[in-house]
């Protein structure tokens, strides 16, 4: 009886694994015929032929690279190449309940790199309205004192805005996704916490280079601005 149960254990491993190989050979042979986006893929019964598979195992195959949006079905077309979402799946596992330390760790010092690698491009994208439009954001906020440190609607509000201006749309949906990640962390005792803070350069001192100065001194006064948070992780 209870060899039963082992060599189903063994046959669900070979079909895995013959999933797994047929599903890398559908992605190199796509590459191979140089199909675009919108491109019709071959029929399931001409790719079992050509990878020397059954059509159950590349129907399986299949329904990956449609789960990771590296294709699609269209009418009067069957199966096509379609330009994926790159965080549609990364988000539905952006939970922090149930990442690890570590990750989250990781996950917070992320976004503090990006923020300070961010400023050729905000320099060379922003706009007057752009200015006016953070001044607005900066008088809604209350007075910065030595014991605020982070709410996360101001840092979505302005820093939002930051990544909005650098006109790159994946970064901006990165953020979106960092940003809830990192006011966990904040708040989840894996980081050492202050008694006092440090002063620190403020959101309204940062609209003021962005207007009057330049990259070096938006990333010096970014990488002040997050001190802090750089602190708590070095100290922890």
């Amino acid at each position: 009886m209870a060899i039963e149960p082992i060599d189903t254990a063994f046959t669900s491993i070979e079909n895995s694994s013959l999933v797994d190989r047929v599903e890398a050979s559908l992605v190199a042979l796509l590459l191979q015929q140089k199909l675009k986006v919108g491109d019709s893929i071959p029929k399931e019964i001409e790719l079992a032929e050509k990878l020397g598979v059954s059509r159950t195992v590349v129907r399986e195959a299949l329904l990956r690279l449609r789960l990771m949006g590296l294709i699609e079905s269209k009418k009067k077309k069957g199966a096509v190449i379609t330009s994926p979402d790159l965080f549609g799946n990364l988000s539905k596992s952006m939970n922090p309940h149930i990442l690890s330390p570590e990750t989250l760790r990781e996950i917070f010092e992320i976004r503090l790199v990006l923020e300070i690698g961010m400023a050729d491009f905000l320099f060379h994208r922003i706009t007057k309205e752009d200015i006016a439009e953070l001044r607005q954001i900066v008088a809604s906020e209350p007075p910065v004192t030595q014991y605020h440190l982070f709410n996360v609607q101001h840092e979505i509000a302005f820093h939002g805005k930051l990544y909005d201006i650098t006109g790159n749309n994946t970064l901006h949906k990165f953020q979106n996704m960092l940003l809830p990640v990192f006011d966990y962390v904040h708040h989840s005792g894996l980081l050492k916490k202050q008694p006092l803070l440090k002063v620190f350069v403020s959101h309204k001192e940062l609209v003021d280079i962005l207007e009057n100065g330049t990259p070096e001194e938006f990333r010096n006064g970014m990488r002040n601005h997050l001190e802090n948070h750089f602190a708590r992780l070095f100290e922890a």
